[in-house]
């Protein structure tokens, strides 16, 4: 990603193949694939599950900042400013804005905004943004019956491309993952879905707003359209974002202002509502507010229900906090927002600081962690919106972070790549990227692993969410890695959570920015899915690494999939989504 203020996350294809449409493919490695495998110190003698705080109060969640380890009150810098050191020399300042851009001298939250166990993120089945709860360690709802261990295309539906910012983009991108909604039987009426829709308890909604600009709908049995798409006419690139209530309301920012010869539109965070099909509500990401006037909005946001409150990181370098005033009226068939926003602005003090959050953000509580584009890692609190602690990790930052809360506390897991110290015509062409497990109270590094990753006008390292083990893989963590051993290949790694140390290691014949997930089997095991650039779908064994089988796709998996049940839904470069069966 070039060092300017207006530069979005480049495609995995680079800018040597601008306008090669018909050529968009990476072809995939002849090489067999190179494992290595060690001790597995920690390997689980039993599976269990973990105990579920059916809790969603904000004031019964809530942890008083003065109680976080080694806490100490910012500093009043006057006029609404603050700040606080961070290791190893570093300071943070921020200040807070309202709707009208005013600075908030003394900030008064209406009431606290606080996230419970992921499990009670929502009570609609599905997955209803990005991996699919506040700890971001859900893609995958359900379980699987698995006998024949294969993949296999069910339906495929067609989508549309974007030429912009000197780059081709088709397909879904990354994040691009899909939502899958099994909505309750009012909304569905409220929404003038089908009547055998509205009456089948089965019936699940797809709904993915992708590269040309339209959301789609669709039925995820079939793929067949539930509703016209709609149409913004700017690219989506990252995850949107579901209401967890089951309200029937959409939430997807623009990722980029450029269509063809259309130049320049405004930048938007956008509402939709999903009766009338239409947005009807949002934001601009050209916020004078804001440090950076590169207004793409690539996260998926969370909505804290209780609170009626999203939360929402942009690549401007604001954080929002929107107070949604959200009413649905199954009856009456109509839902509407009103929102009312308080943003979060912060400044690390690098001189070359690009500003900017692409990735998602994760909660524990009233704590929120986001990754940023100068390579660190925030976390804030989600009711003062002051800023808790800095880790800086080296590199740009973009892959989201996924939480773990353990006996021991709560803990994030988290990986940078390479990208800043490869810019320029003295710029680095490899080094070491770093995976990390990070104390989420306190900020402080538990273990890292470092491995080397490429550059060449496109990032190596980790740009796809790692996977956080469950069941008979418990005691591992998966991450995937770009462009390490050559320019076309990639690294799928497993990692003891407790140690950092490397279970297996699989290096791939193509890289991959999807992230990885895992599928619990109603036969008790847990099953592994990866997509490659190569347009290569893996079901791997996550005790291994090695595949069950291959499912090929036509050209680069560069979105992450999701999966209800049985079933897993992606889109590639080939613009096309694809609903694959998992047999």
């Amino acid at each position: 990603m070039p060092v300017t203020s207006r530069s979005p996350r480049r495609p995995l294809l680079g800018l040597a193949i601008v306008g090669v449409a018909g050529a968009l493919t990476l072809s995939a490695c002849t090489a067999p694939d190179v494992f290595v495998e060690s001790p597995r110190p920690n390997s689980p003698t039993a599976s269990a599950s973990a105990s579920v705080n059916p809790q969603t109060d904000p004031a019964k969640l809530q942890i008083p900042l003065d109680t976080l380890p080694g806490w100490t009150a910012p500093t009043a810098l006057g006029g609404g400013k603050f700040s606080r050191g961070f290791a190893p020399d570093g300071t943070v300042t921020w200040e807070l804005f309202n709707g009208d851009n005013q600075q908030i001298a003394n900030y008064t939250p209406a009431g606290p905004v606080a996230f419970g166990d992921p499990q009670t993120y929502t009570k609609v089945p599905g997955v209803l943004t990005f991996r699919g709860n506040n700890y971001r360690n859900a893609p995958a709802y359900g379980t699987a019956d698995i006998t024949n261990k294969k993949l296999e295309i069910a339906w495929t539906h067609d989508t549309g491309d974007v030429k912009a910012e000197g780059s081709y983009w088709a397909g879904a991108g990354w994040t691009g993952q899909p939502l899958m909604v099994n909505w309750p039987q009012q909304t569905k009426a409220a929404m003038g879905l089908d009547p055998a829709q509205v009456q089948d308890k089965n019936f699940v909604e797809v709904i993915y707003p992708v590269v040309d600009g339209k959301v789609y709908r669709m039925d995820l049995a079939t793929g067949k359209d539930t509703k016209p798409p709609i149409d913004t006419g700017f690219a989506f690139k990252g995850t949107g974002s579901v209401d967890p209530r089951g309200y029937p309301l959409l939430y997807s920012g623009m990722g980029l202002n450029e269509n063809g010869d259309v130049k320049n539109g405004t930048w938007r965070y956008r509402i939709f509502d999903l009766i009338q099909n239409k947005e009807v509500s949002g934001w601009n990401g050209t916020d004078p507010s804001a440090p950076r006037d590169w207004g793409a909005f690539d996260s998926s946001a969370l909505v804290n229900a209780a609170s009626d409150t999203l939360m929402e990181p942009a690549e401007n370098g604001l954080i929002y906090k929107v107070k949604l005033n959200a009413k649905f009226d199954p009856a009456g068939k109509t839902v509407s927002v009103d929102p009312q926003f308080t943003k979060l602005r912060y400044d690390t003090g690098d001189p070359n600081a690009r500003h900017g959050i692409e990735g998602s953000a994760a909660a524990y509580r009233n704590l929120m962690y986001a990754p940023d584009n100068d390579g660190n890692i925030i976390c804030w609190d989600a009711t003062t919106m002051q800023v808790v602690w800095v880790f800086p990790t080296g590199d740009d930052t973009d892959a989201t972070i996924v939480l773990e809360n353990t006996p021991d506390g709560p803990f994030i897991y988290t990986g940078n790549e390479f990208d800043k110290r490869g810019e320029g015509d003295n710029g680095a062409k490899s080094g070491p990227v770093t995976f990390r497990k990070i104390n989420a109270l306190t900020g402080k590094e538990v273990w890292k692993w470092e491995i080397n990753a490429q550059y060449n006008a496109v990032n190596g390292g980790m740009m796809a969410t790692p996977a956080l083990g469950f069941g008979d893989v418990s005691d591992l963590v998966f991450v995937t890695m770009a462009r390490t051993a050559s320019e076309k290949q990639g690294d799928l790694v497993a990692l003891d959570k407790k140690t950092g140390q490397v279970v297996w290691q699989r290096t791939m014949g193509a890289f991959s920015w999807s992230s990885p997930l895992l599928i619990q089997g109603s036969d008790g095991h847990v099953y592994g899915i990866q997509g490659d650039s190569s347009g290569l779908l893996h079901l791997f064994d996550p005790n291994t690494g090695k595949d069950f089988s291959t499912l090929q796709l036509e050209k680069n998996i560069e979105a992450s999939p999701a999966v209800y049940n049985n079933m897993l839904v992606v889109g590639t470069y080939a613009k096309k989504l694809y609903g694959i069966r998992i047999s």
